[in-house]
């Protein structure tokens, strides 16, 4: 492989990829730059009270991008069906990894919740990094369905369900929804049967019914989303200081910088509510660009979907593009009060390598299905002018 093609501006085969595959990839490049510049303005100034350094958690997120970049450039340079052919062991990997986190003292804890486990310096979060392996595992088992026997069937489904609980175990209430719902929508679009998807719809329900009425901290959190400000300096004070950043940006916001949340007001705002700290610095014109780039990316995602020829290819796509935007609707959702709060990052935006390099991941992957669809529409085409050029020269010998 050229060792340049691992850096995205020195990349020179960019001009042969097909459109879709050019505009996401520059649609994913702007999108990560807004990220950190975002991030820098967001974790500034608790980075300078609490490592004495304002740009300490900027120069860690510098670093994951750098490593995330090469992730995503090999990816998009590979063959789809090379990727599909080692998805399987890193799911398997990464599920054996989750249920370590729930094993004291290897798995590390953080806001009640298990959810990392120590590679030395190095934090990882397998519930983060398995999402874009579900995606790639999902779309080989539904887009191959009818194709496979009974036994398959059932041991994928398990697989994904042990994946489903062992994240609900961590707790992980958000992460689970996002990865229960990205299988299912990609299990629809494949097209199976309502009633498996019925029923399955139904169990995740009662699922996090379950998980909601015997955790209580996830009970309250529900029970405050409702009416946060009956608590706002207790159960409902991190959504309370959410809104109020996302007011107090009005129509073209406070500059950037100029965010008052993030003095210490706001909890976790470089993370899961950075989204806030950006509405407040950048105002409602703002958070409607940042809502146009999603929808652009959408677009493109189900144009991409839409060309591809194989059904397993078609699935990847709307897989990456559900939990990409997914994900993002979400973490918008819950910090201006859509939703009940919950612990997901905006992609690309919030502090930490696994969700960046997730995220930069899964984005390699839309590309690369963009890429390999036009190149099974080109070389037909080039094989019929080859053998139109070979018939020519026979005839004018033979003449």
């Amino acid at each position: 492989m050229n060792l340049r093609r691992l850096i995205p501006l020195f990349d020179d085969s960019v001009s042969s990829w097909a459109l879709e595959a050019r505009l996401l990839r520059w649609l994913t490049l702007v999108w990560l730059f807004v990220g950190l510049v975002m991030l820098f303005s967001a974790s500034y100034a608790v980075a300078d009270v609490r490592h004495h350094d304002g740009l300490y958690y900027f120069k860690r997120q510098i670093l994951w991008v750098l490593v995330g970049l090469i992730v995503f450039n090999i990816v998009v340079h590979l063959p789809l069906r090379s990727i599909l052919g080692i998805s399987h062991w890193f799911v398997i990997l990464l599920l054996g990894l989750i249920f370590l986190t729930l094993i004291p003292g290897l798995g590390r804890k953080a806001f009640d919740a298990s959810r990392w486990i120590a590679l030395g310096p190095i934090p990882i979060q397998p519930s983060e990094l398995i999402k874009p392996f579900l995606v790639l595992q999902s779309a080989r088992l539904f887009g191959q369905w009818e194709k496979l026997s009974s036994r398959v069937r059932f041991f994928w489904l398990g697989i994904f369900g042990l994946v489903i609980l062992g994240i609900l175990a961590q707790p992980n209430l958000s992460t689970t929804a996002l990865c229960g719902m990205t299988i299912w929508l990609i299990a629809l679009a494949a097209g199976l049967p309502y009633k498996y998807l019925g029923g399955t719809a139904v169990g995740g329900v009662l699922l996090a019914g379950l998980s909601i009425s015997i955790k209580e901290y996830q009970r309250k959190r529900v029970l405050s989303f409702l009416n946060p400000w009956a608590d706002a300096t207790g159960d409902g004070y991190q959504l309370v200081q959410s809104l109020l950043a996302v007011g107090s940006g009005e129509k073209w916001g406070a500059g950037f910088g100029l965010s008052q949340q993030k003095q210490f007001y706001l909890p976790i705002q470089d993370t899961d509510f950075i989204f806030a700290v950006f509405a407040e610095e950048f105002g409602f014109v703002g958070g409607v660009v940042l809502l146009l780039l999603l929808a652009l990316y959408a677009t493109l995602g189900l144009i991409v979907a839409l060309k591809a020829k194989h059904p397993v290819y078609r699935l990847v796509a709307i897989g990456v593009t559900v939990l990409m935007v997914g994900q993002s609707l979400l973490h918008i959702g819950v910090a201006t009060g859509a939703l009940p709060t919950t612990g997901l990052p905006l992609p690309m935006f919030s502090y930490g390598g696994n969700s960046m390099i997730a995220s930069l991941l899964g984005a390699g992957l839309l590309i690369r299905v963009a890429r390999q669809s036009s190149e099974a529409e080109v070389v037909p085409l080039r094989e019929e002018t080859e053998k139109r050029r070979k018939r020519r020269l026979f005839q004018k010998n033979k003449v």
